[in-house]
Order: C-alpha cells, then sequence, then structure tokens
C-alpha cells in the first residue's frame, strides 16, 4: 500500500556570511529555523518568499539566487504529514529584524555550532548536505 504523497511547500531563504555560516531565526517555542514559510496556492515562489520573509521579520529581500540552491523533505513537527521545502540563496537589506513569534533572534551558525541548538527538522536535514563552497 502506497503512504499518501502530500508535502506542504515552503519556500525558505539561506544567507551565508563570508565564514560560510548560514542565518537562522530562532522563533518563539526554542526552535531554529531557515527564513521563509508556506508557498500560497497559485503564488510565485520569490514572491512568496520575500513576503513571508518580510511578514515574520521585517526585512527586505534585496536578491533571491536564479534557481534553489537545495530542496528538502522533511517531517512537519507535531503532525503526520511532510514539508518540500525549496532553498534560495538570499541577500538582505540589512539584520534590523521586527521580534515576531517567528523570529525571536537571527544568528549565523557552521554546521558545527547548528548541531548544538535545537532545530527543525528541515534544518536538520540542510546540515546533511550544507557545502558552503556552493555560496562563494
Amino acid at each position: 500500500m502506497n503512504e499518501p504523497c502530500f508535502y506542504r511547500v515552503s519556500i525558505k531563504g539561506i544567507v551565508v556570511d563570508e565564514a560560510g555560516r548560514f542565518l537562522l531565526s530562532k522563533e518563539d517555542n526554542g526552535k531554529w529555523e531557515m527564513l521563509g514559510g508556506g508557498l500560497d496556492h497559485g503564488e510565485d515562489p520569490i514572491e512568496g518568499l520575500k513576503r513571508e520573509i518580510h511578514e515574520e521579520t521585517g526585512l527586505v529581500v534585496t536578491y533571491v539566487s536564479p534557481a534553489p540552491k537545495y530542496f528538502i523533505t522533511s517531517p512537519k513537527v507535531g503532525q503526520d504529514s511532510y514539508m518540500a521545502n525549496v532553498i534560495y540563496e538570499i541577500k538582505l537589506e540589512n539584520l534590523d529584524f521586527t521580534p515576531s513569534d517567528e523570529c525571536q533572534e537571527l544568528r549565523f551558525f557552521s554546521v558545527e555550532d547548528a548541531r548544538k541548538v535545537d532545530l527543525f527538522p528541515n534544518v536538520e536535514k540542510l546540515l546533511e548536505m550544507y557545502d558552503p563552497l556552493l555560496h562563494v
């Protein structure tokens, strides 16, 4: 018997600094997540990414890579369904965010440092494939 094959699509942005570290946002539940969120039905992925980041942080996206850098599937926390994350490399105007439930803190992480904090499952999957050389 086949399992249901439904994934909630989420568009995420990855900001990488000069040292190859990536930016994560700490949510009000204490877990660290990538910037971005769910893609609305019929919405352009780039516009959806910019909208989600602005809604959750007040930040302005100034650059989005022409193609996604990563594609990850992972279980949704506390549910029996899965997320499909399409992850673009992005740049932000600045890091002066407005706190919200989805963004209490922003911090750059190396893979090693990220393994020491509480991560959402999709970020754990990102750590398995993250390559800072893709972002040089």
